[in-house]
């Protein structure tokens, strides 16, 4: 099976490592990540990587991403959603206005502090762990980008919105701090990310139907190549002679001299570009600076 990248449409139930076990039984394979924790109770897309695609990881991980959230005015819980313990009801004097002033005051660069029932480690330990044994510690606000809060429906005290964000962002918090700003507090109701960089809801598919179609044998109809995740970058290939194939195959820095590329005049430092074999296989992430291609990301098949 080739390396490669699957748009997993994760349920509710399952945990981003539910997902990956589950995979491996699939797909007969133990190297899969996935690229970004989505809570028990939240569906939508995660990307999930295979092979030598889980080089990947870290790098979806902060792209951006986008959700849509179901959030309930006058209620506070211990986990900020609905899956906590009821902290506090209150009643819901707020104009639709005021609601979304209020969101938009979240739109922006912003500092954020993330629910004690996350992932997040402190002094080794995760923050929900800590939050299971009735501790709760300080957290530190951490800055987090928020593109957009577009406001979908409003029937207080429901309010359904659409994030846009950037790495880190807790949608939770978001829910959390609006209705502390608001006065009558807020929970989040459900949430679907529908949206991880080029992977959309759309395109999403289910444990069970990935499982069907690796039954079929049609695992490639939906196995998306590393290099698309790099669509962005120029295109560059080693030219076709033993002395620069050995050397590009090695992982070793290649020189301006032994590549070509059809539609770059010429090539920009600082710059990442993708680079191919002659035989258009894709060797990786390479950064050009003083002439010089420098490896940043090693995809070829069949190394290390």
């Amino acid at each position: 099976m080739n390396s490669g990248i699957i748009n997993v449409y994760k349920e509710a139930g399952y945990t981003s490592f539910d997902v990956v076990a589950r995979l491996r039984g699939i797909l007969k394979i133990k190297k899969i990540g996935h690229t970004g924790t989505l809570d028990p109770d939240a569906t939508g897309v995660l990307p999930v990587c295979v092979g030598k695609a889980t080089k990947l990881c870290d790098m979806l991980t902060d792209k951006d991403k986008v959700y849509e959230c179901v959030m309930q005015l006058g209620i506070e819980t211990d986990t900020y959603d609905m899956s906590g313990r009821i902290l506090n009801r209150k009643s819901v004097d707020v104009t639709e206005e005021q609601v979304k002033n209020a969101l938009d005051s979240f739109i922006g660069d912003i500092m954020q502090v993330p629910p004690m029932y996350s992932a997040l480690k402190v002094n080794g330990k995760k923050l929900y762990e800590l939050a299971r044994a009735g501790k709760e510690v300080e957290r530190k606000p951490r800055p987090v980008k928020v593109f957009s809060i577009d406001v979908i429906s409003m029937k207080l005290p429901l309010v359904t919105i659409r994030v846009h964000c950037g790495k880190g962002t807790y949608i939770r918090s978001i829910c959390h701090d609006v209705g502390e700003l608001l006065g009558c507090g807020c929970a989040m109701k459900s949430l679907v990310r529908t949206k991880v960089s080029m992977f959309d809801i759309s395109d999403a598919h289910t444990l069970d139907e990935i499982e069907r179609i690796v039954k079929a044998g049609n695992i490639d109809g939906i196995m998306m190549p590393i290099d698309h995740a790099f669509e962005g970058m120029g295109t560059v290939f080693v030219v076709p002679t033993e002395d620069a194939i050995k050397h590009a195959i090695n992982g070793a820095p290649i020189p301006d001299t032994h590549v070509f590329a059809e539609a770059v005049s010429s090539f920009e430092e600082d710059n990442k570009y993708r680079i191919y074999l002659p035989d258009n296989r894709f060797l990786g992430v390479y950064n050009y600076k003083d002439s010089i291609f420098t490896l940043e990301k090693f995809f070829l098949e069949g190394t290390e």
